[in-house]
Parts: structure tokens; C-alpha cells; sequence
């Protein structure tokens, strides 16, 4: 793990280096203050010199304020090295998930994947910070101390080979206990975080069913399941600080009372023996600040090992086999065989026995059931999937010999679900194309039959786009989808059921502009309506996974039963509607 994460420290590791230098530099000053004192009661007040006094005295000064100076360097340098450490982390993250195929992101889940980058990354943030602070700290506070109390009475120091190594079973035993718990308590976080996105993406559909309360029971099992880790889990940590100052105290008291004796015997002056009280204090300190930073540091692996496996997971789709010269020329698509499923594991096909060949500019109506893969078979097109056997070729060459920067550039895909950002609609129509003109934006819009409701709005194109288009309705986000995928001018142009929240007019209307304005695109278009592709050059009928008929309207209504029947329900709703 640390192999992985060391290398985003890079620029930070001289902070890192001088911080640590800074603690140990802060620890050994202050451990000279009690020797000093030691002095100043032993030989100053002793032989009531004023001036040894004042000189010691002004010593400590100066000790303390130069351990002051580094302790603040160190606490800055830090704070600087773990916000470092996290912002380049949280990029390397967030770059690895831009190159996940939608298979990787399904290993996860979505609120996974953010709480790996929120508070995976903090908790592992704060660890660097304690470990620059304390980790080494604790350690030079702990062997420094041991060594001046050592030099002061061998005898009394004794106490230490009982009290240390029982703090060092307690802390392993609770470690033990808690590593596990850690884990799982991040585990629970994730539950929690998929209930709360999954609720305000679908508030609607809450209110619309008047679920509020089952998806308030929801929440409060998640939050009551995440209660009870944690408190398992900070449970553990808790009794450490008890079990460690019982250890403190034991140990202070039988410093004190053998102490106590030697002075009285003349064997060990009052000052030796103030200042191995301070020592001693040191020293538990020490080890209790070790013991804290253990705690976090369990925790911290718990976060790291989540983080790594983001990091180290493997892109399903990757440009390993792609010309570094290869264009697309034109807008031709062929379908060689093409056998494709979600899970390799699973027994049954997605798609079967895929032949299709698609000529460059050609409109292709795409109909089916649900569940007929009809989605699924325009995926692998721009390689959002992958085929499992066969091909798929894409202006003559297999779709796997592009990068695929290039092929998803060329394609632009309007998908079922209308996704916009939060922003206005002048930056999501530009998300098609960063440099269109307003000229651009407007004839898209029109050929998307979005300009209408845009000349509406009294900001026009700067209006605001709340999160996800909320404040538009369904058939207006439909269209600002179509205008931003216009933009693109691109050679494949894919329709997912994308113009099903319009009326039949405006459908019509936006048909009618893509055979102007698209003249060269290849446009396949995913339709419930066959009204919505009765022209295309070339109509598909899917079934159960399979191509069930090819051809054209006309040729359908002769040859293919399904797509008769359907043509004849769709006819007798429309004259019963009427």
C-alpha cells in the first residue's frame, strides 16, 4: 500500500523531510528544559547563586521558545504535505475512474467511489499530518526520555520493563480487535451514502408515490447500522485511554515511592529526582500519543487499502490495441457475428448472433420490446462495451483499432436517461463543442426544436440549469440532450428513445431537420413509436437479444409479423385517441 500511495507525495516531500526534522528537532529541546532545571535546583538554588541562576534560567528561555518556533514550523509544514498529499491523490482517483469502462464503475458503486474520494482521502490526509507530528514525535519523545531517565537512576527505571511492555499488549489486543471494524465501519458508510443519493436523484418519483416514509425507514436503518459499527469500532478505542492511564499512574506511583527512599537515603538528589519525574511523564506521554496514533493509523490502512483498489483497478477497455494513425473516414457500421454479455459468468447472451451492415449517411430506425437489447447493440458502437466474440467495424476497421478519444468524438449519443449539469444552458449546449458560436448554438437548438422555449426565457442561453435539468420538464431536456449532441457534427449520430417526451408534432418537426442538416451523419434512432422511423432508409427489429427482421417500412408490414402488430396497435390507439 505504501508503494502505492508514496508517489503522490511528489512536491511535498521536502516539507515532509523538513517537518519530520522539525519534531525531532522540537522533542530534543524540550527534553533539555527538565535537565536544566535539574541544575538550577541541584547546584543554583543549592549554593543560592544568582548568577547560575539567571544564566540557566535564560537558557530554558531560549529552549523554549526555539522548540516553540519549530513545533509551529512543524505544524505548518504538516498541514501543507497532507492537503498536498490529499488534493493529488483525490486527482489521481478521480483521473483512474475517467478511464473506467461502465463495467468498472459497476464493481463499485457510485456512493463508493465518493466516499473513497472524500473521506478516505481525509482520514489518510489527517494520518500524515499525526505521523509528521507524532509518529515521530512520540518515538524521539519516548527513546530521548528513556535514555536521560536511564542516565539519571538505572534503579528507578527499572518500573519501565513492566509498564511499557503492558502497554504494548494492550494496544496490540485493541488494534486487533478494531482493524476489522474500521473496514466495515467505511463499508456502512457507503450504504448510507447510496440511500442519500439514490433519494434526492429519484425526489420526485418519492413524492410522486408518497414514500417518504418507507425511504425514512431506509435511513434510519442505514444510520442505525452505521451507529452501531462505530460505536464498536470507537469503542475499543476509547477503553485504550483508561487502560493506558491506569498503566500511567500505577507507575508514577512507584517512581514515587522508591524515589521517594533513595532520596531519603541520600542516594539520589530532590532535583535528579523532580526531573525523573518529568521524564517518566515524558515517556507515558509518549507512549500514549503511539498508542492514539496506532489507533488512526489502523483506520488509515483500512481507507488506504479502499483507495488502492481504485487506483489499482485495471480498465476493461483500453486503447491497448488502437492504431495511433487511425481515422474514422465515414459513418459506415457493420455488425460481423457479435455475441456480447454484461457478466462473462453469466449463462445467458445479451446479444446473439449480431449480422447487420449499415451504410455511411443511412437513418436506421431500431424497434423492439423491452429487454431486446436494443440499447445494448448501439453500446458497442462508441465501445461503452466491449464485445464479448465477433466484431464491430466502424467505418471499415474493428471499433477496437481507434482510440478511443477519436471514435466517441466522431459519435454522439443521446442516451435514455436526459443527463444535464448544473450550470446554464450555454455550458451544457457547449459541452457538444467547447467553441461553438452563438450561431452554432442556435442552429442546433432549432434543429432540436429547442429554440422555441430557449427565446422564452429571459436569459436565453445564460438561463440556469439546476442539477440534473430539474427545472425543466422532460420533453425540454430531451432537446437540449438532441442540440448538444448536434453540435458535435458528427459522423454516427445515436438516438436512445430520446424524443419520447415530445409530442408527435415536434418529433416529426426534429426528423425533418436531421435530413437537412445531417445529411452525412449516419443517424440510428431507438424508437417506441414506429411512427418515429417510418422513413428510415432502414428499419431493425430486435428480439429476446437477436435481429428478428431488416428492411424498410413497407417491407415490414409484409414480411415481419412483430412489427405488424405493432404497427397495427399503435394505428388503432391512435384512432380511438382521436
Amino acid at each position: 500500500m505504501l508503494k502505492t500511495l508514496s508517489p503522490y507525495t511528489k512536491g511535498y516531500r521536502f516539507c515532509i523531510f523538513l517537518g519530520i526534522a522539525f519534531s525531532v528537532g522540537e522533542a530534543v529541546l524540550e527534553l533539555q528544559l527538565p535537565r536544566v532545571m535539574a541544575d538550577i535546583v541541584d547546584i543554583g538554588i543549592a549554593t543560592a547563586d544568582r548568577e547560575y541562576i539567571l544564566e540557566k534560567g535564560f537558557l530554558m528561555i531560549v529552549l523554549a521558545l526555539a522548540a516553540l518556533a519549530m513545533g509551529v514550523g512543524a505544524a505548518l509544514l504538516a498541514a501543507r504535505a497532507s492537503q498536498g498529499f490529499g488534493a493529488n491523490l483525490r486527482a489521481a482517483q478521480y483521473d483512474r475512474i475517467q478511464t473506467f469502462a461502465f463495467s468498472n464503475i459497476e464493481r463499485f458503486s457510485t456512493a463508493s467511489l465518493i466516499t473513497r474520494l472524500t473521506t478516505d482521502v481525509t482520514s489518510l490526509q489527517m494520518t500524515l499530518m499525526m505521523g509528521m507530528r507524532l509518529m515521530i514525535r512520540a518515538p524521539s519523545m519516548l527513546i530521548a526520555s528513556l535514555v536521560m531517565a536511564i542516565s539519571i537512576s538505572r534503579a528507578l527505571s527499572s518500573a519501565f520493563l513492566v509498564s511499557i511492555p503492558l502497554l504494548a499488549l494492550c494496544v496490540g489486543v485493541i488494534i486487533a480487535c478494531v482493524g476489522p471494524l474500521f473496514t466495515a465501519l467505511q463499508q456502512r458508510t457507503d450504504d448510507l451514502n447510496l440511500v442519500v443519493q439514490e433519494d434526492l436523484a429519484a425526489i420526485r418519483v418519492v413524492k410522486s408515490f408518497v414514500r417518504e416514509d418507507h425511504e425514512r425507514e431506509k435511513f434510519a436503518a442505514r444510520v442505525e447500522a452505521l451507529r452501531k459499527t462505530s460505536e464498536r469500532a470507537f469503542g475499543f478505542v476509547v477503553i485504550n485511554m483508561p487502560i493506558m492511564m491506569l498503566i500511567i499512574y500505577g507507575t508514577t506511583i512507584a517512581v514515587l515511592w522508591f524515589g521517594g527512599h533513595m532520596v531519603a537515603e541520600g542516594t539520589l538528589p530532590v532535583g535528579l529526582l523532580s526531573s525523573f519525574f518529568t521524564y517518566v511523564t515524558e515517556i507515558l506521554i509518549s507512549l500514549m500519543m503511539v498508542s492514539m496514533v496506532m489507533m488512526t493509523l489502523t483506520r488509515a490502512v483500512a481507507c488506504g487499502k479502499r483507495v488502492c483498489e481504485v487506483l489499482h483497478e485495471v480498465p476493461d477497455i483500453t486503447d491497448s490495441a488502437a492504431a495511433a494513425d487511425a481515422r474514422l473516414e465515414d459513418g459506415s457500421i457493420r455488425f460481423e457475428n457479435v455475441w456480447f454479455k454484461y457478466n462473462e459468468e453469466a449463462s445467458e447472451w445479451n446479444l446473439r448472433g449480431i449480422d447487420l451492415s449499415i451504410p455511411s449517411g443511412a437513418t436506421v430506425g431500431i424497434l423492439g420490446g423491452t429487454g431486446s437489447a436494443k440499447s445494448t447493440l448501439v453500446s458497442l458502437i462508441p465501445r461503452l462495451y466491449d464485445v464479448t466474440e465477433g466484431r464491430v467495424l466502424v467505418g471499415g476497421r474493428d471499433v477496437r483499432e481507434y482510440k478511443m478519444a477519436h471514435l466517441r468524438d466522431e459519435c454522439a449519443v443521446v442516451l435514455q436517461k436526459n443527463t444535464l449539469f448544473s450550470g446554464t444552458i450555454r455550458e451544457n449546449l457547449c459541452y457538444g463543442n467547447e467553441n461553438a458560436t452563438d450561431d452554432d448554438l442556435r442552429a442546433a437548438c432549432e434543429a432540436a426544436c429547442a429554440q422555441e422555449f430557449i427565446d422564452r426565457l429571459p436569459d436565453g442561453y445564460d438561463s440556469r440549469v439546476e442539477q440534473g435539468g430539474a427545472n425543466f420538464s422532460g420533453g425540454q431536456r430531451q432537446r437540449l440532450c438532441i442540440a448538444r449532441a448536434l453540435l458535435k457534427r458528427p459522423k454516427i449520430l445515436i438516438l436512445d428513445d430520446s424524443t419520447s417526451a415530445v409530442d408527435m408534432a415536434t418529433d416529426a418537426r426534429i426528423r425533418a431537420a436531421f435530413a437537412s442538416s445531417l445529411a452525412g451523419t449516419t443517424k440510428l434512432i431507438i424508437a417506441q413509436r414506429i411512427a418515429s422511423v417510418r422513413d428510415a432508409d432502414i428499419i431493425v427489429v430486435m428480439d429476446d437479444g437477436a435481429v428478428s427482421a431488416v428492411g424498410t417500412h413497407d417491407e415490414l408490414m409484409k414480411t415481419c409479423g412483430i412489427y405488424r402488430e405493432v404497427a397495427h396497435s399503435q394505428e388503432e390507439g391512435v384512432s380511438i385517441d382521436g
